[in-house]
């Protein structure tokens, strides 16, 4: 029996490693093809991968689900443009003038959020363990958005793209918050499909004002494999792989392996973008990562 604990274990830590790797390349794809394809199209091309895949495999348990769907279509509403039409288009935008390791980086700050909000919306009480560990994680954010110079802080002068990463990454605290809040008669497959659709759905006008307004988009062949790798691997296989870890060893250790994120995005970053490394980037890392581990683990 323990030796099947361990071997579930190992395969739960090695799912969620695989999960965060794949979602590392998201933001080096962000910022690979930030001047060949606009961030909106980019957005839209992946969800439209991501529902075609998807639709063999979740079509039967949406069909068996409709009634309970329907029933719960504002709350499907309000998921779907906060986790699909918003988060990952805020990504494409951030990764025109930030780098993948920033944008790694400041995604890793929502559990931070997430404390923030609950504070506000469910009065959870913020203990000084968390207050402490929320300190640790702005500045770490603050050092990477002025690349570690106070002179940057004083004179605003900073990428827009880590702004914009900041804001992708508040929103996912929010998609998270409502995520908790799921109504139990919605499965979690169906459920899932039906938020790729609306989500696309409600990208599409955006799209369109964005064809419509930007000059014609040759879509080279890199571009198509960047699209149907973060369409099917970030957006499907990472999503399963995920989940199947959170069965195994629980939401708060694949949680934990999650903050490697940086680790893989900067080695992606670094080999295939060749984007630098430096000091403020290993300082900004062990500030949020250590914030983040003091305010979201529970004290036993």
């Amino acid at each position: 029996m323990k030796k099947l604990h361990k071997n579930n274990s190992l395969l739960g830590f090695l799912f969620a490693l695989l999960a965060t790797a794949i979602w590392s390349g998201n933001f080096i794809v962000a910022r690979d093809l930030s001047s060949e394809i606009p961030p909106i199209s980019l957005a839209f091309w992946r969800w439209t991968v991501a529902v075609i895949v998807f639709t063999p495999f979740a079509i039967i348990s949406f069909r068996k689900n409709w009634k309970e769907l329907i029933k719960n279509y504002q709350y499907i509403l309000i998921t779907s443009f906060f986790g699909v039409t918003v988060f990952n288009t805020l990504i494409y935008i951030a990764g025109k003038t930030t780098t993948a390791l920033n944008l790694s980086l400041i995604s890793i700050t929502f559990p931070v959020f997430i404390i923030i909000f609950s504070q506000f919306l469910y009065k959870e009480k913020i203990t000084l363990r968390k207050i402490i560990g929320i300190t640790l994680v702005l500045t770490g954010v603050i050092t990477i958005i002025t690349k570690g110079s106070l002179d940057a802080l004083f004179e605003l002068s900073f990428h827009q793209g880590d702004i914009w990463m900041l804001l992708a990454a508040i929103i996912f605290a929010i998609y998270s918050i409502l995520l908790k809040r799921k109504p139990k008669e919605l499965n979690l497959i169906p459920f899932q499909y039906a938020s790729f659709v609306v989500g696309l759905v409600m990208l599409v006008p955006f799209y369109l004002y964005e064809v419509f307004t930007t000059k014609t988009i040759l879509y080279s062949s890199n571009a198509i494999g960047s699209i149907i790798y973060i369409g099917v691997c970030a957006s499907l296989l990472a999503f399963l792989l995920w989940n199947k870890a959170i069965l195994l060893i629980g939401p708060t250790k694949s949680g934990m392996v999650y903050y490697t994120l940086p680790l893989f995005s900067g080695l992606l970053a670094y080999f295939i973008l060749n984007e630098s490394l430096s000091f403020f980037h290993l300082y900004s890392t062990v500030l949020i990562i250590s914030g983040i581990a003091i305010s979201t683990i529970n004290k036993k």
